[in-house]
Parts: structure tokens; sequence; C-alpha cells
């Protein structure tokens, strides 16, 4: 999008909250500032920050931080631990949860933690000093139709064997509505995500620029706002659902 476009785009834009904060001077002044035009355009009724951005925040206890993460832990918290969860308190109780979970998968090789291993491919994890693991995928089993399957690997050279949930099998089973772009009251996502809050429910009357729900797609949150007044007559999604772009979120009328 050019200025021109933000200043006279006929559109009710979503702009993420990142882009609302980098504009309304929550990340510093860029040397020049940012077109009046273009702030007020963007940043409507939202704060701006003019002077530097820590001065606006409240004070932070430390101390505190690292009790909660004690306990969410199981252990005593790193102060990198600490300021990482008060700059970034929710993707860091989800890297809590993660661990949990799965334990330390930083001890993957990162093309198997992103792609998974190859049939027949062999690689080694070392858990702890002198303790190494080597794992050889050897098949993975059909899908059932509960969307699981059997994995088949050695450990060590031991056969071993794991029932997996199979996400792209359930992902094709729940395909969505796409919008009619030449339908007006059709809404659609403009992005890959998840559905992180529904803020109105089918049937409701909305006014002009009334939040109506909210989508994260790489830890950017994106606010999507009513175009015009309206009744929202069908909602297709709800808090968790995930979408592709261009499906059908709801229908304004």
């Amino acid at each position: 999008m050019s200025a021109d476009d933000v200043v006279e785009g006929k559109r009710e834009i979503a702009y993420p909250g990142s882009v609302l904060d980098l504009v309304g001077g929550m990340m510093g002044q860029p040397p020049g500032g940012f077109p009046a035009q273009v702030k007020k355009s963007i940043l409507k009724n939202n704060p701006e920050v003019l002077t530097r951005p820590g001065e606006t925040l409240p004070p932070t206890d430390f101390k505190a931080i690292g009790e909660q993460l004690a306990t969410k832990m199981g252990r005593q918290a790193s102060m990198r631990e600490i300021v990482t969860s008060a700059l970034y308190p929710k993707v860091f109780d989800e890297f809590v949860s993660h661990v949990k979970n799965y334990g330390d998968v930083s001890l993957l090789p990162s093309a198997v933690f992103f792609n998974g291993p190859a049939i027949g491919e062999e690689f080694s994890v070392d858990i702890e000093p002198g303790k190494r693991l080597i794992v050889k995928c050897l098949t993975i089993g059909d899908p059932r139709p509960d969307g699981t399957r059997t994995v088949f690997f050695e450990l060590n050279g031991q056969p071993r064997e794991v029932e997996v949930v199979d996400k792209s099998v359930e992902s094709k089973a729940a395909t969505r509505v796409k919008a009619d772009l030449g339908d007006p009251t059709h809404v659609a996502a403009g992005m890959p995500g998840m559905v992180i809050g529904v803020a109105v429910t089918q049937g409701a009357k909305v006014a002009k620029g009334q939040k109506l729900l909210s989508l994260e797609a790489m830890k950017m949150e994106t606010v999507i706002n009513a175009e015009r007044e309206g009744e929202i007559t069908q909602l297709l999604v709800q808090s968790g659902s995930q979408v592709e772009t261009g499906d059908l979120l709801f229908v304004l009328k």
C-alpha cells in the first residue's frame, strides 16, 4: 500500500497491532516522522506516543515475575527468562507450556523439528552430556478415521512405535466456505491464522468501526472492524478456528 492508498482508501482497513504500535510511536520516532494524514488514517482514535515509549510504561516488578515463573516452570527462572516474560508474556507462557508437553525440542536438528525425518533417515539427539540417542524413521502407517497414524522407528537400534495425530488429515476434512469477493456483505480472512477472539454473536447489530474479531498469525494480531453498520446474519468461526486467506468469516448485511 502506498501513502495515498492509506489516506484515500474507501475501505475500512484492519491494521495489525504492530502497525498501530509503529505508527503510534511505541517503537520510537523515525527521522522525519510519518505523514500526518497517514497517521490519522491508521491510528483513528488510538493514542499517539510522542515521548520515549518506556516513559509511558508502568514499573516492572521482576521479583514478582520470577516468583510466578518459578511456579509455572517448577524451578527458579533465570534473569533472561524473567526479562523475556516481561517483554512477551503470552509468547513465553506458550513456550513454557510447550516445553512441559514436549520437552526441550531445541535439542533436535532444525530440519527434523520443522519438517520431520524422511523415511529411512537417521539422526542423533544429545539429551545430556554423554547421553546420545540415535533415531531412525522406518515407516508411517495409513491414517485412521479418527485422524491418527502409527509411526514406526528405531531408538538406539530397538524397534519402537508411537501413535500420533495427523493434523493434515483433520484439516482436509474441515474445509471452510470461501468468501465471494464480489459480494460486499462477505467478510473474508485477509491472512491465514487462528481466530483468537470473537466480539460479536450471530444476529448482533453492529456499528461502523466496531470490533468484530481478532486473528493471529506468526504472533501478529489483526483486529477486523465493521466497515459499516449492519447485522451479523452468519457467523462461521469461533475462538480457536484455523482459517486460510479468503475463508468466509461472517456475513454483514
